[in-house]
């Protein structure tokens, strides 16, 4: 499962890697299927995850190499277990909810109940890890960016549907290959375990299809975008590494660069130039009074979306600023969702001894307040900071609101080359759950356009000094997601609900007969 997710394009692994788990998941033996799935889980998130070791080294930040190595192995190895946590969470509820429904198998399909019963319980706990603070590797996922058909499902429930496809798929053909065992163990003379698994195996190639058609459909269905609605974007990627971007060599080469790419493509036209994350690492008020990137803006009089610090409580946040042509700050956009070990310390009390030189930032972040409102001179903007795009409700709810276009702006300097691939992944998610163009600008790569189908109109190189001038398209729709957001987990919640009574029931019924 962990070689499904970019930058490789096995993605569909996924649709047969979840079913040495769901085999592993014993009724007889609550040990050995929590050892299964702590397992399984990190295989996956391990694998997955395994570019945030690409922190190490960090002596240009004065750690040690072997701190750093320490540093860099403690978080891949909690974000992993973290990950793993979910897997182990659901195969212990999957156990015991099995035990409980095996009460009453005279009232129920036990198959049925328990096929549905594993990807209930798998999106609701997808559902509770991404409302924590630590969330990335849903298994949706791994269908990213490659497998744009089934991507556009994201419409209806967001990740929800994805991964209770992908766990149905997985689920049955496990259940048909055990079945397929059991004949064996009865030596042939059960005719009937033959047809069941090949019945089991049937199904979920018809899901499989039927699934893959719907979003051929949806993915086929033109964006009729109004030509009255475009927007020329100017990217900039400035590929100022990390090891110098916090130092005056660092911040003198930011500046530089910025401001000559910014009068570039002010030059070219352009309606909006859009910068990455901390492309300038300093506060706005410096930035005005001591760099000559402001008095260009008053000159070239073209709005631009500037990464920066603004100060917040003595401390400062990791912000957007949207400017317009005569240089005015129309609005601030604070980042929300903070990272957690490297912008600030979860359990700092405990942890903050250990690894509180993991950020690259000396002072304390300060985290936005929900449901800011993004605006610029082209309208609301769906807007979100680097490690963000995890976090599907966030870009909804800004669509719910008003959004028009989705902007990303992201530093992924500190981490392996396949964080950014990662990366643009979930970008891509965003824009097909939203059904808007985005435009991505990052330091070092993958910068981007999206369109709302999930198609990469251009990608940067990685590790590249580089500017673009495309053109995105502003839009109203609003799909099934934006509207309800994720009902279906919701639905599944119920589900899981009604279920216990009807068992209940059931089984009292049983018990006065």
């Amino acid at each position: 499962m962990g070689l499904t997710v970019a930058p490789t394009n096995y993605w569909f692994f996924a649709w047969v890697a979840m079913i040495p788990l769901w085999l592993g998941i014993k009724k007889e033996s609550l040990s050995k299927t929590l050892i299964s799935c702590f397992a399984w889980g990190c295989g996956y998130h391990g694998l997955a995850l395994f570019w945030i070791m690409g922190i190490h080294p960090m002596t240009w930040m004065g750690i040690s190499w072997l701190n750093s190595l320490l540093i860099a192995l403690f978080a891949w190895i909690f974000i992993t277990f973290w990950g793993a946590g979910l897997v182990v969470a659901w195969g212990a509820s999957f156990y015991f909810f099995l035990s409980y429904i095996e009460r009453f198998k005279k009232t129920i399909n036990n198959l049925f109940i328990k096929i549905l019963l594993g990807a209930i319980l798998w999106v609701i706990f997808e559902r509770m890890w991404s409302l924590s603070p630590l969330w990335w590797s849903s298994i949706a996922y791994t269908q990213s960016p490659y497998n744009l058909y089934f991507l556009q499902l994201l419409k209806f429930s967001g990740i929800t549907t994805l991964s209770s496809i992908i766990v149905i798929v997985n689920a049955l053909c496990a259940e048909g290959i055990k079945s397929f065992y059991d004949n064996l163990k009865h030596n042939n003379s059960m005719i009937n375990y033959q047809l069941k698994g090949l019945l089991l195996t049937i199904y979920s190639l018809v899901i499989l299809i039927l699934s893959h058609g719907m979003g051929y459909l949806l993915y086929t269905q033109p964006m009729a975008d109004n030509p009255e609605e475009v927007i020329t974007v100017g990217i900039v990627q400035g590929n100022i590494p990390n090891t110098i971007k916090l130092y005056e060599s660092g911040v003198g080469r930011a500046i530089a660069r910025y401001t000559e790419s910014y009068e570039k493509l002010s030059q070219t036209g352009v309606d909006l130039v859009i910068t990455p994350e901390t492309a300038i690492p300093l506060y706005f008020d410096d930035i005005k009074t001591k760099t000559k990137l402001y008095p260009a803006i008053l000159r070239e009089k073209t709005p631009i979306i500037l990464g920066a610090f603004g100060s917040k409580e003595n401390n400062f946040s990791n912000s957007l600023f949207s400017i317009d042509a005569q240089g005015k700050v129309i609005k601030q956009y604070d980042k929300i969702h903070l990272v957690p070990l490297g912008e600030y310390i979860p359990f700092a009390n405990i942890l903050g001894n250990f690894i509180n030189r993991l950020s690259p930032l000396d002072a304390h972040l300060i985290a936005g307040e929900k449901n800011q409102i993004f605006i610029t001179p082209q309208g609301k903007v769906i807007v979100g900071i680097c490690y963000e795009s995890a976090y599907g409700e966030h870009f909804r709810q800004q669509t719910k609101q008003g959004g028009k276009f989705i902007i990303t702006s992201s530093n992924n300097a500190h981490y392996s080359e396949a964080m950014p691939s990662q990366h643009h992944a979930q970008d891509v998610m965003r824009a097909i759950e939203n059904d808007r163009w985005m435009a991505r600008a990052t330091n070092t790569g993958y910068s981007g356009i999206v369109d709302p189908h999930g198609n990469t109109i251009w990608l940067s190189d990685i590790d590249q000094y580089q500017t673009y001038q495309g053109e995105i398209y502003r839009r109203q729709t609003k799909t099934l997601y934006v509207k309800w957001g994720d009902w279906l987990s919701n639905l599944f919640t119920i589900i899981l609900l009604g279920l216990f009574i009807y068992t209940f029931l059931g089984f009292s019924s049983i018990q006065k007969d």
